[in-house]
Order: C-alpha cells, then structure tokens, then sequence
C-alpha cells in the first residue's frame, strides 16, 4: 500500500507540474500574442502619426497649418489651428529628421520670416498653393528689392 500511495502522490505531483507547465506556457503565448498586438497597433499608429510631407522645394508658396494653445481669460487652455501662407525661400537638411524650411510673406508691407521644422508636432497638415519656376537653391536675393516677378502655376 505504501508504493500505491507513493505512486498515486508522484502522480499527483506530475499532473501538477504538467498543469503548471501549460498554465505557463499559455501566460507565455498570451504576452507574445499581446506583444504581437500592441507592436502591429504601435505601427498602425505611427503610420497614422506619420503625417505625409509633401515634396516641398523653394520656390513654391505654402500654407503651414500649426496647432497653437492658447489661455483664455478664464485661465483655460484652448487649442485653434492658425495657418502661415508663404513662399518658401529654403529648404535645409533634405529628409532628416531635423529638416526645416524658411517662409517669408509680406504682411501689411511688413516682411515676416518664419522657420518650420518639418517634423514638428504641432504642424497638421501643408497645403501646396502655387509653384514658381526657380534656378537656385536658396532664394535669398528675394529679401533685397527683387523687381522682376516670378513665373508661377497654381496647384489648386
């Protein structure tokens, strides 16, 4: 009787360690399966995140929407979307990560410049306006008094 007892208890003991092992091996599959999950929702989620910059060159005119937070007079923050409707006049650092791009508009006669890193945040979305036909890089010469005009087409 007693090896009939110590038989049934290492039986017990395996039945034990094999429900052990796979009550393991499903906590396992389990996170592998969620791993797999979050790691393709991480990809969808960045490709959605990724916002598609258009092929931008100097030359063309460029309206930039940007989120801006404000606080009101109640000490609220709201948020609004204002635009920047420009001519780009540089481009810098091709398609890294730190590539920027200068605009300038004139404003109630008043020159403004403005530089945008491409792969800021709080920029939404860049809408092509009007390409002009140009056969340098960087248009700097359009800050001096430049009379002649620039051939331009519309893209809308």
């Amino acid at each position: 009787m007693s090896e009939d007892t110590k038989k049934t208890t290492e039986e017990a003991k395996e039945k034990e360690v094999e429900k052990k092992d796979t009550s393991v091996e499903a906590v396992k599959e389990e996170k592998t399966e969620n791993k797999a999950e979050k790691d393709s929702s991480k990809k969808e989620t960045k490709k959605e995140d990724e916002k598609s910059i258009p092929e931008l060159k100097p030359g063309m005119t460029v309206r930039v929407y940007q989120k801006i937070k404000e606080l009101n007079i109640k000490g609220e923050e709201k948020e609004r979307i204002q635009y920047f409707e420009g001519m780009i006049i540089a481009k810098k650092h091709g398609k890294e990560i730190g590539a920027t791009i200068t605009m300038r508009k004139v404003s109630n006669g008043i020159a403004v410049e403005k530089i945008f890193p491409l792969n800021l945040p709080t920029i939404t979305k860049i809408e092509i306006k009007k390409i002009a036909k140009v056969n340098r890089a960087k248009l700097y010469f359009l800050k001096r008094d430049y009379k002649k005009k620039l051939k331009e087409t519309k893209v809308d």
